[in-house]
């Protein structure tokens, strides 16, 4: 195959692995094409370097050929669709020649699983040491770990790369072994470890080489089986607090092209998506538990997001003096965030908190009058039911606003 072709086959194969991030840009193309700037295009998507800035990397896999045959996966082993495989110089020139051409600020490199799980992670291993050895490449780097290679080549994987990704794909074991046979939970989460204790490593010793300096991800896959929200966000916690993970990445299950029947043929909502996401920024920023934002098994709510819902539940808390409560409370009044709690907290030290400062602080006062009480403002008592709040605050125009 001509180096565009395979371009082609494996930029496209690689959209369905999320793990590395994204701007989050609305798409702008005209009639479905993309035009000049444009974020969404396949083989390209978009990361956070340790200090913050939002880079465009090269997303590619190394191959779509693999031997596992995981059923929601559509570059399986018995999926019919077109391969190719990359050579690591391969990559390593598209790489550099998109650099020169200010296209990109990196790389991230997947692939399909070839002749073993130590091979295949050896030939990423490779590309990423010919471009930092060889050609002296200082971009971003990001390499998927492949969960049953060797710890050395994981550890050698670290030297090179910015960030490392083990992605568990399905949050529970038994899942797993339904759809993913080939696959070990056990596995991933020594991956997992031994990433962990490199980076413990070269924290620990001024003088060691550094080790996957923007830490590691992971991914999962939403609606490729009936796990419930509660479940997946019970696996993201456990994983935050045994692996040190930067982030977790949801995925909604797209539907394949001859699909089996073990998965379903309907992606779920979107906006299932979009709530897992806010519910994992209010456990990583907000100090949430997952017992709190589900206190049973079930799924978040999709007509309000989490941060409301639990405002709702827990009206006891409420409405909050802002200038006397504690700032973990602020916070979780809907509507005001981490900074700014942090902003009236320091303004309360030099005079009373009034309505207009929330206003110029740009908070989302639509949901956030309900909980407050400031210097010259308390909200009414009659009407504000929980129900009542949540039928007038899920129809609000600013519904999807973050917070």
């Amino acid at each position: 195959m001509q180096l565009i072709d395979k371009l082609t086959v494996l930029a496209d194969a690689a959209k369905y692995d999320v793990s590395c991030a994204s701007s989050g840009a609305p798409k702008r193309g005209s009639r479905g094409k993309s035009g000049l700037g444009a974020t969404d295009g396949m083989g390209i998507c978009h990361s956070f370097t340790p200090d913050g800035r939002c880079v465009a990397l090269l997303k590619i896999l190394l191959t779509n050929f693999c031997l596992y045959d995981c059923q929601y996966c559509v570059n399986r082993r018995s999926s019919d669709v077109p391969r190719a495989r990359f050579t690591p110089e391969e990559v390593v020139s598209l790489t550099l020649d998109f650099y020169r051409r200010n296209c990109i600020s990196g790389l991230f490199l997947s692939s399909g699983i070839i002749r073993s799980a130590d091979y295949t992670m050896e030939q990423l291993v490779r590309v990423a040491r010919l471009l930092r050895e060889e050609h002296e490449f200082r971009g971003y780097i990001h390499l998927k770990t492949i969960p049953d290679a060797s710890a050395e080549l994981i550890a050698a994987a670290g030297r090179y790369a910015d960030r490392l990704s083990v992605n568990i794909e399905l949050p529970s074991e038994s899942s797993l072994i339904r759809l993913a046979p080939e696959k070990k939970v056990a596995t991933i989460k020594q991956a997992m470890g031994t990433i962990r204790l490199g980076e413990e490593e070269a924290r620990g010793e001024p003088k060691a080489p550094r080790f996957a300096p923007a830490g590691q991800s992971t991914q999962m896959i939403v609606g490729a089986d009936a796990t419930d929200d509660r479940t997946i966000l019970q696996t993201a916690q456990t994983l935050y607090g045994a692996y040190r993970l930067k982030r977790v990445y949801y995925s909604a299950f797209s539907p394949i092209p001859q699909s089996p029947a073990s998965v379903p043929f309907e992606a779920p909502p979107l906006l299932r998506e979009h709530r897992l996401y806010q519910a994992d920024f209010l456990l990583r920023g907000y100090g949430y538990r997952v017992e709190e934002l589900l206190g049973e098994p079930g799924n978040l709510p999709l007509d309000i997001d989490p941060k409301l819902a639990w405002a709702l539940a827990n009206r006891a808390h409420f409405p909050v003096d802002l200038n006397r409560a504690e700032p973990t409370l602020i916070a979780r009044v809907p509507g005001i965030g981490v900074l700014t709690a942090k902003r009236l907290v320091e303004l309360r030290r030099q005079r009373r908190i009034r309505y207009a400062d929330l206003t110029r602080m740009r908070c989302a006062m639509e949901k956030a009058k309900p909980f407050i009480v400031t210097q010259d403002y308390r909200p009414l008592q009659a009407g504000h039911e929980s129900w009542v709040l949540r039928q007038r605050l899920s129809e609000a125009p600013a519904q999807m606003a973050l917070w």
